[in-house]
């Protein structure tokens, strides 16, 4: 009796101490991406660095606005990174760390494992949709595409970026409609705010310009046949004058 007792304490000691260095592990990663995240939300404007301080007094007069909207949106691009590496570590520490615990106990983890694949891959199919947001979520966050306070086109909308998440993105158009666009859906998009893009000037339109010289051009032989016609149709037009005043004379 007292062997196996000593077995199942030993396995449950060590089962304890993986545990324990699984926690501690995420407890200081997590505290690393903690530092990191608060470094750069609270992360000094360019300007304020030492070695662009000469070019101050030049942009003194820049809006204070997006001086706002820049901090907002890299405050939130740390925000969403953050919260996406506390995710991944946070699963991939308890995933090792539940295999350790089951080799503590010297259960075989290859039918597990096995299985564990398989559910993933039903999982993947019936979430495929939600998984391709939150994976178009991650490079527009990693790459910068937009952030808030950006005006954007996309095929559906165009409108100011006023809230960005790994899944949706929500935009308020320009009439005022606020939109919710899925990251996985968005396929083709331009960002007016980070290119060199020139509002069209109103009250030009190049269609009916274009469509007007034909018109004239074409109303302009027509004008100039009617005279034929005209002058066919009035068979007492200049042509009868000289007969009429012959007529007039041999009378008198």
């Amino acid at each position: 009796m007292g062997e196996p007792n000593s077995t199942f304490l030993n396995h449950l000691v060590l089962a304890g101490i993986t545990i324990a260095i699984g926690l501690v592990v995420w407890l200081v990663l997590h505290y690393l991406i903690r530092i990191v995240v608060k470094r750069a939300r609270m992360d000094r404007a360019p300007l304020e660095h030492r070695t662009l301080r000469w070019a101050a007094p030049m942009l003194r007069n820049i809006d204070p606005v997006v001086r706002a909207l820049e901090n907002e949106r890299r405050v939130q691009r740390a925000r969403t990174i953050g919260t996406l590496l506390n995710s991944v570590l946070t699963i991939v520490v308890a995933v090792v760390t539940s295999f350790y615990v089951l080799i503590a106990f010297e259960i075989d983890i290859a039918p597990l494992l096995a299985s564990v694949g398989v559910v993933g891959i039903a999982i993947g199919f019936g979430c495929q949709q939600l998984i391709r947001d939150f994976l178009a979520g991650i490079f527009i966050a990693i790459e910068d595409q937009y952030g808030i306070g950006d005006v954007i086109q996309t095929s559906e909308v165009i409108g100011t970026v006023e809230y960005v998440s790994l899944r949706i993105t929500r935009v308020l158009g320009e009439d005022g409609t606020l939109w919710y666009l899925r990251n996985g859906e968005i396929l083709r998009l331009g960002n007016r705010s980070k290119g060199s893009y020139i509002s069209p000037t109103p009250g030009i339109d190049t269609d009916t310009s274009d469509g007007a010289s034909p018109t004239t051009a074409a109303g302009a032989p027509s004008a100039q046949g009617a005279s034929p016609a005209s002058t066919a149709n009035n068979p007492s037009g200049p042509s009868n004058a000289p007969a009429a005043s012959t007529a007039n004379e041999s009378t008198e």
